[in-house]
C-alpha cells in the first residue's frame, strides 16, 4: 500500500511541476490531445502496477500450489485474493492515480457543451467512471486467473487447495480467506460473481468520491477526499482497531458487527457478510443497496455542484 501511495505521489510531483511551465495555448491543446489517446503512458502504467498487484497478491496461494502439487479451480485465486480487506484497498487505491484528472477536458469540450446540457454532460462523465471501473476489475480478476493458469482448472467444483486450506490451519497462517462455510453455501463461480460485484462497487464509490471532490475543490484535489475514504476503512478494520483499542478478539464481537455495517471497505469483504451462520452481520444484498445508496448521495452532490461548476479551458474560465 505503502509503495503504491508513494508512486502515486510522486505522479503528481511531476505533474505539477510540468503544469508550472509556460507552454502556449497550441501546445497546452496539441498535449492534452495526446494525454486521452488510449496509449496514454499513464493508462499503461496503471495496468502494469495492477498486474504486479496481482501477482504480489496471488503469492500465497502459488506457494501453496507449488509446495503440496495441488491443482486450483481457474477462478479461486480472485475469491481468495479479494475475500480480505487490506487487498480491497491496495487494489482501489491505483484508481487514484486513474481517475486524478477528472472531470475529462478535450479540447472540442467547450463545443459539447454549446450543444448539449451540463447534466448531459455531466451523465458522460459517470458512465465513462463506470466503463472504466468495470475494465479495471476484470482485468483484476484476468490477471489473478492467468498468474495460476499453469495448475487451474475450468470446472465449478472446489479445488482440493481450497479443501486443503478451509479444513486445516494452513488458510489462517498464510491469511488466505479460504473457509468452509463458503465451500459449503456456493459455487466457485457464484462466489466469483458475488465476490466481483463486491470489488466493483467499492471502486466504483471510490471512483465517484474522486470526481465529486475534483468538481468541489478543483483538479487532483479529489485525490485527497479518495485517501481519506480509503483511510476511513482501514481504521475501521477489525483487527487494526482491535490493536488501536488494545481489545482481545473476544471483547471485538459487537464492535465487530457494527464495523461490518457502517464501513464501506468490510462492506466489499465477502467474509464479512452473512452466509447463513450469523443472522447480525450484513447480507449480500445490504451491501449492494449500502453502495447504491452512497452512489446516489454522490451523483446528487455532483448534479448539484454542476449548477455553479465553473470551466476552464486553456487557462480561461467559462
Amino acid at each position: 500500500i505503502l509503495s503504491i501511495v508513494i508512486c502515486i505521489l510522486f505522479y503528481f510531483f511531476l505533474e505539477e511541476t510540468v503544469t508550472k511551465k509556460n507552454i502556449d495555448k497550441v501546445e497546452k491543446e496539441k498535449a492534452y490531445t495526446k494525454s486521452i489517446n488510449v496509449l496514454n503512458p499513464k493508462v499503461i502504467f496503471i495496468f502494469l502496477l495492477e498486474f504486479v498487484l496481482s501477482f504480489l497478491l496471488t503469492g500465497r496461494i502459488m506457494v501453496v500450489m507449488e509446495t503440496y502439487d495441488t491443482p486450483v479451480q481457474a477462478i479461486e485465486p480472485f475469491i481468495w485474493t479479494f475475500g480480505d480487506g487490506i487487498a480491497v484497498l491496495s487494489s482501489s487505491l491505483l484508481l487514484l492515480l486513474m481517475f486524478s484528472d477528472l472531470p475529462k477536458m478535450t479540447p472540442i469540450t467547450p463545443y459539447q457543451l454549446t450543444r448539449t446540457t451540463k447534466r448531459k454532460w455531466l451523465l458522460g462523465q459517470f458512465i465513462y467512471v463506470i466503463l472504466v471501473t468495470v475494465l479495471y476489475t476484470v482485468l483484476m480478476l484476468l490477471f489473478t486467473a492467468v498468474l495460476c493458469m499453469k495448475k487451474s482448472y475450468p470446472g465449478n467444483l472446489w479445488s482440493e487447495t481450497a479443501a486443503m486450506l478451509g479444513y486445516s490451519e494452513l488458510g489462517k497462517n498464510l491469511q488466505v480467506p479460504s473457509t468452509v462455510r463458503v465451500m459449503e453455501s456456493i459455487s466457485p463461480y457464484g462466489c466469483m460473481l458475488q465476490v466481483f460485484f463486491l470489488l466493483f462497487c467499492y471502486s466504483l464509490t471510490l471512483s465517484f468520491v474522486i470526481l465529486v471532490g475534483n468538481l468541489y475543490k478543483g483538479k487532483t484535489k479529489g485525490m485527497i477526499f479518495g485517501l481519506l475514504y480509503s483511510v476511513f476503512g482501514f481504521l475501521l478494520d477489525p483487527k487494526v482497531l482491535a490493536a488501536i483499542l488494545h481489545k482481545e478478539k473476544y471483547e471485538m464481537y459487537q464492535v465487530n458487527v457494527l464495523i461490518c455495517w457502517i464501513s464501506p471497505l468490510n462492506q466489499a469483504v465477502y467474509g464479512k457478510h452473512n452466509l447463513g451462520y450469523d443472522p447480525l452481520l450484513p447480507k449480500i444484498s445490504h451491501s449492494y443497496m449500502f453502495f447504491l445508496g452512497i452512489l446516489v448521495l454522490l451523483a446528487v452532490f455532483a448534479i448539484n455542484r454542476m449548477k455553479k461548476y465553473t470551466f476552464e479551458f486553456l487557462g480561461e474560465k467559462t
